[in-house]
């Protein structure tokens, strides 16, 4: 595999106290890319993207970042610029959105005036507490920070959460910018199948832990029974 493909997924199991949450699964997205991540709760989303980081350890398979295998310290992951953004969003309440990405920024990430082209709302609550931003507000601080980092491949587990869909319709297109502008693979696990699909590359659905539909964006966006099918498991 060449650094062209961001992260590659190869029939990985993986799971909790050796009981398998997702099985089986391969994947894999290129740099300057989107792939959606989809499927109802439980089916093994957010286990797929805590192994493709290093948080958990595989039972079985191959993950591999950038060319490399990934390392099972996540720290050094990070370093690689394999970032993780959770779906708790990762912010610290109590600081300000300007503390908050000065704590976030490391050598070779983007610069903070960089990160407010993206969101310029931010720019103008430099100086607000967190905690008294909107979950929308919340979620691109989040997603700067990531930015911060020099992220090559980008995981972002439940962007949508609690948002409402003014904010999705809002956030996800600039997270297609950020992908084109810095030739960044990302992974988004989503609920709002319709708005993913109109920005991914390509899209995986997972059900119980094992593919269920695996195609390009813009044929599954054409076919949205076949979605829904596999979605519930029809």
């Amino acid at each position: 595999m060449s650094e062209a493909t961001g992260l590659e997924l190869s029939d990985i199991t993986v799971g909790y106290g050796g009981v398998p949450a997702v099985r089986g699964l391969s994947a894999s997205v290129r740099r300057g890319e989107i792939l959606a991540l989809l499927g109802p709760n439980g089916s093994g989303k957010t286990t797929t993207l805590l192994a493709a980081v290093g948080a958990l350890p595989l039972m079985a398979g191959d993950v591999r970042a950038l060319g490399e295998p990934i390392d099972r310290r996540i720290e050094r992951n990070a370093r690689r610029g394999i970032t993780l953004v959770p779906d708790t969003r990762g912010v610290f309440h109590r600081l300000s959105v300007s503390d908050n990405l000065r704590l976030a920024k490391r050598k070779g990430g983007m610069e903070i005036d960089a990160v407010f082209d993206y969101f310029p709302k931010l720019k103008t609550m430099r100086s607000r507490r967190c905690g008294n931003l909107s979950g929308g507000e919340q979620q691109m601080l989040a997603l700067a920070k990531a930015l911060l980092t020099g992220p090559q491949v980008l995981l972002i587990d439940e962007m949508s959460l609690g948002l409402s869909p003014i904010a999705v319709q809002d956030l996800l297109p600039r997270l297609r910018a950020i992908a084109d502008d810095h030739n960044m693979a990302v992974v988004l696990v989503e609920q709002h199948i319709d708005l993913a699909l109109g920005i991914a590359d390509s899209a995986v659905v997972l059900h119980h832990g094992r593919v269920a539909l695996s195609a390009s964006a813009s044929e599954l966006k054409a076919n949205r029974d076949r979605v829904e099918d596999a979605y519930f498991g029809r």
